[in-house]
């Protein structure tokens, strides 16, 4: 009778790119709010579900391309579960590269090393389209989270809702549909993550790893409340999926 009366919690996919790019405190988060997570780590071979059987998908960063086959095999499959995901509304939330994944499987336009990079805590700008938002809406103000990108989004899918944007990268965050959302920044990411990061690759692109790590430690008090309550209603979102 152990096991009787317990409710099996909603599980989502998580599709991580890089041996340093797991789900982070996104993943405590949504564990803590009753969803439950299935890593495939693409890079080490584990293939992914040819079917979407689970209640939530979550594509993480990582230095590619959505559609870098030759380099990452695993985008392939990828790519076509994120699709069926938006046949069926199942909730997706794409971070970084998964953001860019989501855009060009909508439709949209990603381009490598385009604009300005951006490294470290980022100060964001919800736009007003953001108020009726099921994820950010409603969010303390100022919002910043972490950035780790070269590439981006250049042009959002067709019906897409723009929904955050940043001085140097406008498309920082969107929905397709409505359940949907794709990311340029990292809200699984916290200051311990910057500290990570290789100083001498930081310096050679002329960036001060000691001043990012101080404004990363600065910015997290505040970026964890509202990165916390955008887990909790996906979490939502997921579980009344499952």
């Amino acid at each position: 009778m152990g096991g009787e009366g317990r409710e099996t919690p909603a599980r989502v996919l998580v599709v991580q790119h890089t041996p340093g790019g797991g789900p982070g405190r996104l993943g405590d988060w949504l564990t803590a709010d009753g969803v439950g997570l299935d890593v495939v780590r693409g890079y080490a071979g584990p293939p992914l579900p040819r079917r979407l059987r689970h209640a939530g998908v979550l594509v993480l960063g990582g230095g590619y391309l959505p559609d870098d086959d030759a380099s990452a095999p695993w985008l392939a499959p990828t790519r076509a579960l994120v699709a069926e995901a938006l046949e069926r509304a199942v909730p997706v939330l794409g971070i970084c590269l998964g953001g860019q994944l989501l855009a060009h499987v909508a439709g949209g336009t990603v381009r490598a090393r385009h604009g300005r990079p951006e490294v470290g805590s980022t100060p964001l700008t919800l736009r007003a389209e953001a108020e009726s938002d099921p994820l950010l809406r409603g969010l303390p103000r100022p919002v910043t989270a972490v950035e780790h990108h070269v590439d981006a989004v250049t042009a959002l899918p067709p019906g897409a809702v723009w929904l955050a944007e940043s001085e140097h990268c406008p498309y920082q965050a969107f929905r397709v549909g409505d359940a949907a959302w794709g990311v340029q920044f990292h809200p699984e990411a916290d200051a311990a993550r910057v500290r990570s990061w290789d100083p001498g690759r930081l310096r050679a692109r002329g960036l001060d790893p000691a001043e990012l790590v101080r404004t990363a430690e600065r910015d997290e008090p505040a970026a964890a409340v509202v990165w916390r309550e955008t887990a909790r209603r996906f979490a939502g979102l997921v579980r009344h999926r499952g």
